[in-house]
Order: structure tokens, then sequence, then C-alpha cells
């Protein structure tokens, strides 16, 4: 029979969250120490969110500043003229939340290929000045190349991205939709404060669609909460940008990874040269 896995005291975990400076990431290493064959991070936080799903209606999962970013796509599209042609190409919305604050990026993208995907995600990054302990993306195909309740595959190149950033990467559970409440109404917001303010605007570039988004997104941000104190700017910058780790030195650049078959006769045909 194989060894059963302790499991972290949630209740506790849940307690200790609320604490000021305390993270998700302390408390899984305050936990691996006491027990070396438990859980890993990303595990650690699933078991958590799904033991807090079960919890009365009331629990509230801990908001800890920095821990972590949620992102996503809009469903909705923008236009974009070819001035020369005429024809409209449709650009992608990323968003991306802090869960924290709800401080909230947006930029257009030509596609949701993983180059773009990236490539959005560093700029993000850059928005908002530090990193994260955790991205909490959907399943998205460019991200996450197989879907799992605890161990998701995520792509190679942005497991690299990740690792430079030295953020892990905490894919939505498939079905729980709970697991990005969090950007699903970032979303819905853009679509209804940013891309429903500019549907009767024509751009002829991607360029000139991203400082539309731009000016919008710094509007939404310095936009009093209604149920809360402050704004999404203001909670950032007096609790959540002190949370967040440094960038690094060097801004990432994008990777293909790729497999490549060997001939069966490179080893020997490497020896007799």
């Amino acid at each position: 029979m194989a060894p059963t896995i302790p499991l972290p005291d949630f209740p506790t975990v849940h307690a200790e969250l609320s604490r000021k400076g305390v993270t998700r990431t302390l408390l899984w290493q305050e936990y691996k120490a006491v027990h070396a064959d438990g859980l890993e991070y990303s595990a650690f936080c699933d078991h958590y969110r799904a033991w807090a799903s079960t919890q009365d209606a009331v629990l509230r999962l801990a908001h800890t500043p920095g821990d972590e970013l949620f992102v996503d796509y809009a469903g909705q599209t923008m236009g974009v003229v070819e001035r020369l042609t005429g024809e409209i190409r449709s650009a992608q919305i990323f968003v991306a939340v802090l869960w924290h604050s709800s401080y909230t990026y947006a930029e257009a993208t030509w596609t949701q290929t993983l180059p773009d995907w990236i490539g959005a995600h560093v700029r993000t990054l850059d928005f908002i000045g530090g990193a994260p302990q955790a991205i909490v993306p959907d399943n998205l195909k460019s991200g996450v190349t197989r879907a799992h309740r605890y161990d998701p595959d995520i792509n190679p190149s942005y497991q690299d991205f990740a690792e430079a950033y030295g953020v892990t990467v905490l894919p939505a559970r498939p079905l729980k939709p709970r697991d990005k409440a969090a950007v699903e109404n970032g979303v819905l917001i853009c679509e209804r404060f940013i891309l429903a303010k500019l549907r009767d605007v024509t751009f002829f570039s991607l360029a000139a669609l991203n400082d539309a988004i731009r000016v919008l997104i710094a509007e939404l941000n310095a936009k009093p909460f209604q149920k809360r104190d402050g704004s999404r700017q203001s909670v950032f910058e007096a609790v959540e940008r002190p949370a967040l780790r440094p960038l690094p030195a060097h801004r990432y650049e994008y990777a293909t990874w790729k497999k490549a078959k060997v001939h069966l006769d490179f080893a020997r045909d490497t020896v007799s040269r």
C-alpha cells in the first residue's frame, strides 16, 4: 500500500492567511519543514482551494497581497482595420487581475498563441512593477498542455518564463469557476468599462487600440470601489505593490522548446568520426 501523504491543517492555514504578511508560500514552507514528503506547492494550494470550497458559503479564500495574479483572454474581440485593404482583423484582449487589490491590466494581441500569451505576461509584470507568488491561468492550450486537478502539464516555454520570474503557475481546475472568479469578473468589467466604450471607435493599428485601452485601464484602476474603501490603484499602491517580489534584472525573452528525434546511427557515427 502506498504511503499516505500528510495533509495540512486547512482551518489553521486559512486562519493564518488572514494575518499580515503571511502567504501561502510561507505556510507551505513551514508545512514541508515538518512533512518533507508532503504536498508540493501547487498541490498544497489546490487542496486548500478544494477544502475552502466545501466550507460554509460565508467563508472566503484569503486575498493575501501579492499572492496571485489571474490571467485570461476575454471572449470579446476588437476589430482593427487594415488601411490599404479595408480588411478588419480581430484582436484578442488579454486581461490580468491581482487578487487582493483587483488592480487590472489589459492589452490587445493579434493571437492567443504562445508568443503573444507570454509577451502579454511580461508586459503585465512590467506594468505592476513586480512578480506575484503565483499566476493562475485558465486552461488555455498556450499555457497548459494537459489539464489535471492537481498535476497539470505546463507548456515548457511557459514554465521557462515562470522560472525566470520565480513564480508558480497554478492553472485553474477544469469546471471549478471559483478558481478563476477574480479574472472572470475582471474580464466582465473590462468588457463593460473598456471595450463597450470603444465599440464605435475605428482603429487602424494594434498600437492605437492599445493606447486607447491604456487610458481606460488607468481610469478603471482609479475609480473608487463601491463596496470597499479606496480604489484598485490606492489599494495596490498601499498594500499590494510592496508585497510583490522584484523583477529580474533582464526582461524575459521568449524561447521555443521543441522535441527532436535523434537518428539511430547518431551515437555510432559520432564515435566513428
